[in-house]
């Protein structure tokens, strides 16, 4: 394990503040969609599919920004999109710090350098608005979140939801008696359209243009995302969805979501992703802010399943007033290389952040993965616990930045960062940056390196279970005090999807 504190540009800025083989049952299967394709791929006997986002169809987009990215790119996204003046400048200045910025190779590896920008498509939309009912969306994308199971989750146990397909919401809805409250939960583009009043006032202020090269892209060809906003007093029950589909090649996507709860109110809000396993590259590259005012909570909730060619690089960031509360629950499944460190900003005094995160890195994937708190107020608390899994030659890496300055009294920071090793070729690393200055403040911080040991294993296999369901039940065991934080939904897939990859990394 490697400890040092390492500074470097997409996971801090210059101001520093605001910123084994498959299974014994190893046959191929390639189930019949209608109008659809789908890849092939070992499959082992467990129950649960493996590959449930591992499809795609065959459409023809209307609206097509064509290959590669430059100035002309940009119009015509304005110009399909309809977009006042301000945002084609707003654009293309990002366009202009993207190109000057150099990628960070230096401290991610040559990973990023397998991305080439010029083979990439930036915008692929069908053309239609938005719909409200799922009887409205197109045959084809209809039928691939009925396959992903949104409209299924929508009914049981959500508030609202938000469905993209590539570069627009295909589908968004609200529930009457969450609307009747005020909330409003729809796409960005819409909002930008028709809540400039609200939107324009927070966009792009928690994490700005420069901020780093893949924030700098996502604010030049930003496209979809969730607005939401909670007025005061308002606590939503349930929660609301947006679920991020990527269904064509040499694509990336770059949603823009932007969240604001207004004092006194609470809303949770959980994601997840797919995308079909190409040879070529995928690249996603997505911009959150949260704004949390004065008494007000936002959780949000992220499960990432990847396939292996995706570059995921995200930049996620919260500002928390007096006495609010921001809390990220992230789980990275997947993608060839993901770069992702919610951060809090704790602007107001008493103000809380958090961060908990699972990674999980495969057979030659790459999860750099952390946090980021910054304390600008007094009494205000962090929490950081992140624990990662790497199986095969899978790399797990944990950056994390935590930063109290001189003048402040009574804040207060803990983390903990778990690695647990499954072969004796996985890799971990972990870099942590914590600044404590003046007196009045405290910190601690706790690591730990583990493997699974042969003894455990062969203990439980004495008792009937196979390899893979001892690795799943230790490997299960190792995250559940953090899997017990997600949503009863949410925590019944993730511990499914550890059982699939523990049940594929032996042989």
């Amino acid at each position: 394990m490697n400890n040092s504190t390492y500074k470097n540009e997409l996971f801090l800025d210059a101001r520093g503040a605001l910123d084994v083989g498959p299974g014994s049952d190893d046959r191929r299967e390639l189930e019949a969609v209608p109008g659809g394709k789908n890849i092939s791929h070992p499959t082992t006997s467990v129950d649960v599919n493996r590959d449930i986002g591992d499809f795609f169809y065959d459409l023809k987009p209307t609206r097509d920004a064509g290959v590669g990215l430059t100035e002309r790119t940009i119009d015509y996204i304005v110009d399909v999109k309809g977009e006042p003046d301000w945002i084609r400048e707003f654009r293309k200045n990002a366009y202009r710090v993207f190109k000057s910025k150099p990628l960070p190779t230096h401290w991610a590896g040559d990973e990023l350098k397998e991305i080439d920008f010029d083979v990439i498509r930036y915008y692929l939309a069908s053309g239609e608005a938005t719909k409200r009912s799922w009887d409205d969306v197109p045959k084809e994308i209809k039928q691939t979140f009925e396959r992903l199971g949104i409209p299924e989750s929508e009914r049981k146990f959500l508030a609202g939801v938000e469905a993209q397909f590539d570069s627009e919401a295909a589908y968004s809805n609200i529930k009457k008696a969450v609307s009747d409250q005020g909330v409003i939960f729809m796409g960005s583009t819409d909002a930008l359209k028709e809540r400039p009043d609200i939107f324009r006032k927070w966009f792009g202020k928690i994490i700005p243009t420069g901020d780093n090269k893949f924030s700098a892209l996502n604010s030049a060809v930003f496209s979809g995302g969730s607005f939401i906003y909670v007025p005061p007093g308002v606590k939503v029950k349930h929660p609301l969805q947006a679920y991020f589909r990527i269904n064509a090649e040499n694509f990336g996507q770059f949603e823009r979501t932007l969240i604001i709860a207004d004092e006194g109110s609470e809303v949770m809000y959980m994601e997840g992703c797919t995308a079909p396993k190409f040879t070529t590259t995928t690249l996603h590259s997505a911009v959150v802010e949260l704004v949390a005012l004065q008494g007000a909570k936002i959780q949000y909730v992220t499960v990432q399943n990847w396939s292996p060619n995706v570059f995921n690089l995200v930049t996620k960031r919260g500002l928390a007033m007096e006495d609010a509360e921001i809390k990220w629950i992230d789980c990275n499944i997947g993608s060839r290389l993901t770069m992702k460190y919610p951060g809090v900003v704790l602007k107001g005094r008493k103000s809380r952040g958090e961060v908990i995160s699972i990674a999980l890195a495969g057979d030659g994937q790459h999860q750099d993965t952390g946090a980021k708190m910054i304390h600008a107020a007094d009494e205000t608390t962090s929490n950081i616990v992140s624990k990662s899994i790497s199986v095969g030659k899978g790399r797990a890496t944990y950056r994390g930045l935590v930063h109290i300055p001189q003048h402040l009294k009574g804040c207060k920071n803990n983390t903990e960062c778990d690695a647990l090793l499954i072969n004796s070729t996985s890799r971990t690393d972990t870099y942590p940056a914590i600044t404590v200055r003046g007196t009045g403040n405290a910190t601690q911080h706790e690591a730990s390196v583990s493997q699974i040991g042969t003894e455990q294993i062969f203990y439980m296999r004495q008792r009937g279970l196979s390899k893979g369901q001892a690795m799943s039940l230790a490997v299960n065991g190792f995250v559940n005090d953090l899997v017990s934080q997600f949503p009863m939904e949410y925590s019944v897939e993730l511990k499914r999807l550890i059982d699939l990859e523990m049940e594929g990394s032996v042989g």
